[in-house]
């Protein structure tokens, strides 16, 4: 799926949702973060379901939202400029030209996806290989491991996002996995070690969020005037998202020691 864009816009204009000038979550250090407008995905738990819309938001251009970059630039030291959405990729060639020009000026850059829009086409792929070489560090959101809980979650497949991850994989790029623990959905301790095994079988991992289920979003759809698929679950326990890790861990590890006994 691609996002449509007016006659008149080019790749160097995309359509945002919101911006947000000190992050802390997306990515090392302090960032400026750039929600795109724009989701095909529809997560049973997603908080920003105004994200959805393809063609809301405000047509900025990359001149314009680095121009707001170098306001703070000293704060960004440590830090440096994020993408999310809604889903980035869905805007491949905007991000892309942003990406270029922040490397240009030695911003670091971090894309924040789910990986949903990958396919290995030839074409595409020329597309995904300059954004990438663009790119400083990739964070991938697995929803979950299992094809048909996915579907559950999503109402998408999960292979689009395990390929990317592979792929991710084989071009060396560095990679935040992060995952959401949320009752009844993704909290089967044996889906969790599953999910490590794959991860484990990733050489580009540099670290993995395991976060717990928060309801802040619900009161978002009530105003939106929207059904909220979740209404009246409460927020998970930290501690459960810290024992689910560990399971994930342990999954990690096991792959780690099956491919080196394969070696052996």
């Amino acid at each position: 799926m691609t996002l449509s864009r007016e006659p008149s816009m080019s790749p160097s204009k995309g359509r945002i949702h919101s911006i947000e000038t000190f992050g802390t979550v997306d990515g090392p250090g302090l960032r400026f973060v750039v929600f795109t407008q724009g989701c095909s995905m529809r997560c049973l738990y997603c908080h920003n379901p105004d994200t959805w819309a393809m063609q809301g938001g405000t047509v900025m251009s990359v001149d314009e939202l680095l121009e707001k970059y170098e306001v703070n630039r000293s704060f960004y030291r440590n830090g440096g400029l994020t993408v999310t959405g809604g889903e980035p990729m869905l805007q491949l060639d905007f991000v892309t030209e942003l990406f270029v020009e922040a490397r240009r000026r030695d911003i670091h850059t971090c894309l924040d996806t789910s990986g949903i829009c990958f396919k290995r086409d030839p074409e595409y792929l020329k597309k995904v290989d300059r954004l990438l070489a663009a790119t400083n560090l990739v964070m991938l959101d697995i929803k979950h491991i299992e094809e048909g809980r996915h579907r559950e979650l999503t109402r998408h497949s999960n292979t689009p996002v395990l390929q990317f991850a592979i792929y991710l994989d084989e071009k060396h790029i560095p990679v935040w996995i992060r995952h959401v623990i949320v009752e009844g959905y993704t909290d089967d301790p044996k889906e969790q070690q599953a999910l490590g095994y794959f991860i484990g079988g990733l050489r580009n991992v540099k670290a993995l969020d395991v976060l717990p289920y928060h309801s802040m979003g619900e009161n978002k759809y009530s105003q939106l005037g929207m059904e909220y698929a979740l209404q009246g679950m409460g927020d998970l326990p930290k501690e459960q998202a810290v024992r689910a890790r560990e399971e994930i861990l342990k999954g990690m590890r096991r792959r780690r020691l099956d491919d080196a006994r394969k070696t052996d």
